[in-house]
């Protein structure tokens, strides 16, 4: 089996092809088929007629809570949150910005509006802080939080963002970034796809700030996944259950619905249950769950393009982001997307 290091994962990207806002509608972005040896450029509402009646389109019904905070200590030194998770007991989990990292029992003012208390430090390398809020969390960031865009979005979050970087069955809050392949779906898709007999289940992946973490590590064994939380219910094992009985494919939309569907089956036999996962999917990995996945273009470098490698081939994937570039696709989260087949 080749072995891979980050540098293999590397692409030229020209800064302008990086999306920094949506297309004018959800399906009318472009659709990169990339099932067949050759590229064939699309337009993303054409996705139910690429799919066969008795498929399994399978969706992730996250939803992307206003997770940024601005606020400011006693010593008025400006500090800038991001809730990573939110606990029971008003508590959540955040990473902070700041000159100087505040003490446990240390008050931050955010918003101008409620005071949290730094509890102390948390995580697998102690880089979340551990907060106390006055209040329902989800109530507090909804009243008062920012929509978190990733880095590479460089305006400030705006009316068109808080309802376009959502997906338009979004259900359960908790991620703070979002399942961006589904962001193309729309009432007409989805109309088209119950047409089409396509059937649609969903999983629960939480996407975590860690997505955009960068992997620092040319061994790719050295390098550590960020920890999201899953579940996998019993009536969606059942619903894929019955696709491969009927002959149907399996089709994830993005890649956090793949990885808690392989997370639910990593012990070799898909399972409802729920827990986090730092699955870390690269060339070698056993695909058990899905057929067919819907993604958009991933940074460079990442785990993402590691994890669309794994599944189309290194080879493969490496000759469609040459056309994507060539063709002035649109990248990341706010870009266009592609179709892609598992390949042995």
């Amino acid at each position: 089996m080749t072995s891979y290091s980050l540098s293999d994962f590397d692409f030229p990207l020209p800064p302008e092809l990086i999306a920094q806002h949506p297309a004018p509608e959800r399906s009318a972005s472009r659709l990169l088929d990339g099932r067949g040896a050759l590229p064939v450029d699309r337009v993303f509402r054409e996705l139910p007629q690429l799919l066969a009646p008795g498929d399994l389109l399978v969706f992730n019904d996250t939803r992307v809570i206003k997770a940024r905070l601005h606020g400011e200590k006693p010593t008025g030194g400006s500090v800038e949150a991001l809730v990573e998770r939110v606990l029971g007991g008003h508590e959540v989990l955040a990473h902070l910005r700041a000159s100087k990292s505040p003490r446990p029992g240390t008050t931050v003012r955010f918003a101008d509006a409620f005071d949290a208390e730094v509890l102390g430090r948390d995580g697998v390398d102690g880089s979340l802080f551990h907060l106390r809020f006055p209040d329902d969390p989800f109530v507090l960031l909804e009243r008062h939080g920012h929509v978190p865009l990733p880095p590479y979005i460089t305006h400030e979050d705006a009316a068109e963002d808080v309802e376009r970087y959502q997906t338009v069955f979004a259900a359960r809050p908790g991620a703070v970034a979002a399942p961006t392949a589904s962001l193309h779906f729309d009432a007409g898709v989805l109309a088209a796809l119950d047409a089409r007999g396509v059937k649609r289940a969903a999983v629960t992946l939480h996407v975590g700030a860690g997505t955009f973490q960068p992997v620092r590590a040319e061994n790719l064994d050295e390098h550590r996944m960020h920890r999201e939380r899953w579940e996998v219910d019993a009536a969606t094992v059942e619903a894929i259950r019955e696709t491969r009985a009927r002959g149907g494919r399996i089709v994830a939309a993005g890649t956090t619905t793949l990885r808690a569907l392989e997370s639910a089956a990593i012990g070799g036999a898909l399972e409802a249950g729920a827990g986090d996962t730092d699955l870390f999917i690269r060339p070698g990995f056993e695909f058990r769950v899905v057929d067919l996945l819907v993604t958009n273009f991933h940074l460079p470098k990442s785990t993402l393009l590691m994890l669309v490698s794994a599944f189309t081939g290194f080879e493969h994937m490496h000759a469609l982001y040459r056309h994507a570039v060539e063709a002035r696709y649109r990248f990341f989260s706010y870009g266009d997307a592609m179709l892609l087949e598992r390949r042995a």
